[in-house]
């Protein structure tokens, strides 16, 4: 693979995508995501690392998904400056490869550990007796490190074609991808491969499993009534929502975009709108980032008092071996009562596993 040199390139629709409002407003909107998803994400950690510790899946993948949130924000004040700018790179190469490859490192990594959540979450809510051996610390340990990995292999053909490019006739340097005939196929591939390992398949498997997960809960509702069961509905609706309202509108930009590489769009009118849309879209995109720890862990009331804690600096407090401190959310809370009411309501009828 030939890796594009920096070269000074001529623009056929010139700048497209370059209005006043759009170098004012999204700068300010990247500084919100920066300021909120840093403070939310940060605080995550800590709660985690200081009072819960990593005794549970749920944590691990909470703990990981934060990090991930993290390692991108950080570029954040990166690309504010940049479109305060005009869309002018003025950090070098390096930075350019890297804050790219990062950008999509978070697409993948918190993505899949969305993913992961939301599988364990199925398995912990429809299967809890029999999938107790598989959801343990180690598991989970070692999912984190194939999700890390799997990420960074992905993100790297981004980093490696990402380069800075001067404009011809203007003062304006760019961080950005050197459309070619000769690799334009590698870029095709990696457009696919965002929208498919990064939108598509995950969002198959948590519509997936949480459509299970709403299943077994209706019908435990013919054994337990009580108002938790609509909460915890509306708490996994809101996380399919906010999932595919984040990441949609920049994939459908995203799948037109790809459609412009491979020439099945060549209008100069329809490459503005493209160019002028997506930087709205990628906002709404990293805002995901801000909302994942309100979804996945400030609904918990363990969590929100170790939060107090640590803003009052409390010390951890003693745990036994009996009771330990734990992410616990209502939708695990509610899956536990119903998958013991069930067992319960089994054993009346027949044998039902060891539960031990």
């Amino acid at each position: 693979m030939k890796i594009p040199t920096s070269e000074a390139i001529n623009l056929t629709c010139n700048m497209s995508g370059s209005h006043s409002f759009i170098f004012t407003l999204i700068p300010v909107v990247y500084s919100f995501n920066f300021v909120i998803g840093i403070v939310g994400n940060s605080m995550v950690v800590a709660v985690i690392y200081c009072y819960m510790k990593l005794k549970t899946v749920a944590n691990i993948f909470v703990l990981n998904l934060a990090l991930s949130d993290l390692t991108f924000l950080i570029t954040l004040p990166m690309w504010a400056t940049v479109t305060a700018l005009g869309y002018h790179w003025p950090f070098g190469t390096f930075l350019c490869k890297v804050s790219a490859g990062l950008t999509t490192f978070n697409l993948y990594s918190s993505i899949f550990f969305l993913t992961s959540l939301s599988i364990d979450r199925y398995l912990a809510i429809v299967h809890p007796v029999r999938s107790r051996p598989y959801r343990t610390v180690v598991y989970a340990r070692n999912t984190c490190i194939v999700i890390w990995a799997f990420a960074f292999l992905l993100s790297l053909p981004t980093a490696l074609t990402r380069n800075v490019f001067p404009i011809e006739h203007t003062n304006i340097t760019v961080c950005a991808t050197l459309r070619r005939m000769e690799y334009n196929h590698m870029l095709v591939a990696i457009s696919l491969t965002k929208s498919v390992l990064g939108f598509l398949a995950p969002l198959t498997i948590i519509l997936t499993c949480y459509c299970l997960i709403g299943r077994s809960l209706m019908g435990a509702h013919r054994l337990q009534r009580g108002h938790s069961r609509d909460e915890v509905l509306w708490m996994l609706a809101a996380v399919v929502l906010a999932f595919f309202l984040c990441w949609a509108p920049h994939q459908v930009f995203h799948m037109m975009n790809a459609l412009e590489q491979l020439q099945l769009i060549s209008s100069c009118w329809l490459l503005e709108v493209i160019d002028t849309a997506m930087p709205f879209t990628v906002c709404v995109a990293y805002l995901n980032s801000c909302m994942n720890p309100i979804l996945y862990a400030f609904v918990g009331n363990n969590f929100r008092r170790n939060l107090l804690r640590l803003l009052r600096c409390a010390p951890p407090a003693q745990r036994t071996v009996q009771s330990h401190a734990s992410l616990t959310t209502k939708m695990s809370t509610l899956s536990y009562r119903a998958s013991e009411t069930l067992c319960l309501a089994a054993g009346k009828a027949g044998a039902v596993p060891d539960a031990t």
